[in-house]
């Protein structure tokens, strides 16, 4: 059976799923998303995803096109046509079709909501994770609202292109003060010299990572203390080990950056106890 995709009320082959030409989401990125690993069938981090959500809808209003449960009918549904066990969901909701003009369109038009889902291999994704990966460090040239989970990803991507020509899995964003960010589309963590676990703080108007959360609280009932502090290229290079956390990842180690190996080079005890802690936790946790 081939994969299944939801479209504005219907589910359809994946392959015949379209949107309008004028939807606002493909001419002005007028749109956000949010992804969601899936274990055993299941959402993980459902609530944290729905919050930013609906959060993102918010900031640039675009209104609710459904109520939360509808929605999570919608994405199991998905994920049940598509015989998902472990996989992900991604979701993305525009201001919908209207003619081509800069202004929103009248406010009684529908949003646009489309939903896929497909398998992933996680032996696969732990096996990249015993040996880890590099980045690349990118200027951070993204615009000035990053905190919302925008369709607008086009200094991501360039920034991910940059990465993988280089032989790396990430770019790691730097900002006019040096210090970095985060991902292309993930949140950056270093264990530095001194043994602290850091991570950027939210006020620096970085993504709020639902995977960044979860691990917050789940580092500190272990017993690891989490500063939220900015950390500069030199820092991950001393640092004792850096990993990267996202839907997407989960708990990655990163073993270099910028050609240089961080630690001995190989994943750290620490993130990978952490990527131990979160899958374990998401497989319990998910809905």
């Amino acid at each position: 059976m081939g994969r299944i995709a939801y479209v504005n009320g219907r589910y359809q082959p994946h392959g015949l799923a379209v949107v309008h030409i004028e939807d606002r989401g493909f001419q002005f990125a007028d749109g956000v998303y949010e992804y969601f690993a899936v274990f055993d069938g299941k959402l993980a981090d459902a609530d944290g995803h729905l919050e930013r959500l609906w959060r993102s809808l918010s900031e640039i209003r675009i209104r609710p096109p459904m109520s939360e449960a509808a929605l999570m009918v919608v994405m199991r549904e998905t994920v049940r046509r598509n015989r998902i066990r472990d996989g992900s969901v991604y979701l993305q909701i525009t201001r919908g079709t209207a003619s081509r003009d800069h202004a929103f369109p009248h406010p009684s038009t529908p949003p646009s909501v489309v939903v896929t889902a497909k398998s992933l291999d996680y032996a696969k994704a732990n096996a990249k994770a015993a040996t880890g990966v590099a980045v690349l460090t990118q200027p951070d040239q993204r615009w000035a609202r990053c905190d919302i989970k925008t369709v607008g990803l086009l200094p991501n991507a360039l920034a991910k292109q940059a990465a993988r020509e280089a032989g790396a899995e990430e770019a790691w964003l730097v900002d006019e003060l040096g210090f970095i960010t985060e991902g292309a589309s993930t949140n950056a963590w270093i264990i530095d010299a001194d043994g602290s676990l850091r991570t950027r703080d939210t006020n620096a108007n970085i993504l709020r990572g639902i995977t960044r959360k979860t691990l917050i609280d789940l580092a500190a009932e272990a017993g690891i203390p989490v500063s939220q502090r900015p950390f500069t290229v030199d820092d991950v290079k001393s640092a004792k080990e850096a990993f990267m956390t996202a839907a997407s990842t989960l708990v990655m180690p990163v073993t270099a950056i910028d050609g240089h190996a961080i630690g001995d080079g190989k994943p750290g005890p620490v993130g990978m106890r952490l990527r131990a802690l979160y899958e374990q936790n998401a497989r319990a946790t998910a809905r």
